[in-house]
């Protein structure tokens, strides 16, 4: 049974939202039992000597009469509150914290911006795979963060003063989404960006995750569209002339953008422009986590785990009595498989590496039952907490599991957008045939395979006289030229 004395709680008092984050600790990482969002727009209710609204404060008391239910029962020491930009502004900051301690009967800190930059690193460290030297980017309501870190370790943090909040206000408040509103508002942010270029660039970073409200928005966006999980300046660029096309802010469509996230969408964007501009930044994806998740781990002393991912597939592997040396074995078959067709296919490190991650938990469906087990394995990891995999990752995962035997969906290959459709078709292809040789559960019976690619067509090489001694994998080969023949895939077995 679940005992409040076993849950932790962080509270950010943001600028833009209040969030509330209960959790508990299980094999080594959190679990979520409540998350908890509110738009305040705390920042909104500063005027130009920044002193907050009496409005804006009394939207905030009334979000953590909310939170302070969830509190009642979970001990002091494992809640943490903490307010961010607004407060370390407004001049009035100590009514509104006096009152709001005594709401949540608990201290509230006012955290530096250096301390919201680790606490967001941290979080990002945690929770979100890839490369462990990284640039992390979170643009909140009324600051930005901007980290670069290896490992658990930063190694340069900044915190910005602009935020999507103060932007609005500052660069859009006449709700007017020109051309010249966002030149002007991506030229501020590109001044306030420079200064800390140089010292971002010389510790150097692999990867770029996003962190915030307004990449969490564009994920949805390019997820509802069908593009690649991929934050890239041309995407950027487009989605800002289609808000320029929409013209004022009351007006603004764009699909897979919510009304929630409307409002402070553009300013968000010209922030992001700005510093994709300003730090030469390739492409980002959407962090697995950030403050919030940063203050759990800051009380709970958990070792950052250098791999995200490999840690979550042994705990789904534990978890869901998976046979690990099953799906080692056939890891080690796929990986094989694309190794001798890397040369036609030219399947990066970052695709290879998704391919390793479905075949260790290929069988997942079994723990509900045998038959429909790929349809389970589909649902379980479509629907699961996966630390260290993106949405899109998420998605591709469940649609190779859905797609390991049988008729083969090419509708569910194209809708995913980890990677594009032909290379989750060759992932797919992969899968399949490191199954089937694999089938007989034992290393002692699998043949030396050569796999050949011309483009997308697939030839396997056998010795000779083995299919006439394994007639069920010989069966089942024959069986699986059959399948992807319906879809026009090309397999031959020599």
């Amino acid at each position: 049974m679940l005992s409040a004395s076993s849950l932790y709680a962080a509270i950010d008092l943001g600028s833009n939202s209040f969030h509330m984050l209960v959790v508990r600790e299980v094999a080594g990482s959190i679990q979520t039992v409540a998350r908890i969002k509110r738009k305040v727009r705390l920042a909104a209710g500063l005027d130009g000597s920044n002193h907050l609204s009496n409005e804006a404060m009394e939207r905030g008391w009334q979000c953590l009469r909310l939170f302070s239910e969830q509190l009642q029962d979970i001990p002091p020491d494992q809640i943490r509150v903490v307010a961010t930009a607004t407060l370390r502004l407004a001049t009035n900051a100590g009514t509104f914290l006096q009152k709001a301690q005594h709401i949540l009967n608990c201290p509230v800190n006012v955290i530096s911006g250096e301390e919201e930059a680790r606490l967001i690193y941290q979080g990002v460290a945690h929770t979100t795979g890839g490369s462990d030297k990284r640039l992390v980017v979170d643009i909140g309501g009324g600051s930005t963060e901007l980290v670069t870190g290896s490992g658990s370790q930063t190694t340069a943090l900044f915190s910005l003063s602009m935020g999507c909040v103060t932007w609005l206000e500052r660069y859009f408040g006449d709700r007017h989404l020109g051309k010249q509103n966002f030149e002007e508002a991506e030229q501020a942010a590109r001044d306030m960006i420079r200064p800390v270029v140089k010292p971002l660039r010389e510790q150097g970073w692999q990867v770029c995750v996003g962190a915030s409200g307004t990449v969490q928005a564009l994920q949805e966006i390019m997820m509802a569209q069908g593009m690649d999980e991929r934050i890239t300046l041309s995407k950027l660029q487009q989605l800002r002339q289609r808000a320029i096309q929409c013209d004022k802010l009351e007006e603004l469509e764009i699909e897979g953008l919510t009304l929630e996230r409307a409002l402070v969408f553009p300013s968000g964007l010209s922030i992001l422009i700005a510093i994709f501009t300003e730090l030469n930044i390739s492409s980002m994806t959407l962090a697995g986590g950030a403050l919030r998740e940063g203050l759990v781990y800051d009380m709970l002393p958990l070792p950052t785990d250098r791999d995200i991912r490999g840690r979550t597939l042994h705990n789904i592997q534990r978890r869901f009595t998976i046979d690990t040396e099953q799906a080692e074995r056939v890891r080690l078959l796929a990986r094989s498989f694309a190794r001798q067709v890397s040369h036609s296919w030219k399947l990066d490190d970052r695709c290879c590496e998704l391919l390793d991650s479905a075949c260790l938990i290929h069988e997942i469906g079994l723990s509900v039952d045998f038959k429909q087990a790929p349809q389970h394995a589909a649902y379980l990891i479509r629907h699961l907490d996966l630390p260290g995999f993106t949405p899109a990752q998420k998605k591709l995962l469940a649609t190779l599991l859905q797609n390991q035997v049988n008729s083969i969906d090419l509708a569910l290959l194209s809708q995913q957008n980890a990677v594009t459709p032909r290379v989750a078709e060759r992932l797919c292809r992969l899968l399949r045939l490191a199954i089937i040789f694999a089938s007989r559960r034992r290393d002692d019976t699998l043949p030396a395979v050569r796999l050949h690619a011309d483009d997308d067509h697939l030839t396997l090489t056998l010795p000779v006289g083995w299919l006439d001694a394994h007639p069920l994998r010989e069966e089942l080969l024959e069986q699986e030229c059959h399948w992807q023949s319906y879809v026009h895939w090309s397999l031959t077995v020599d």
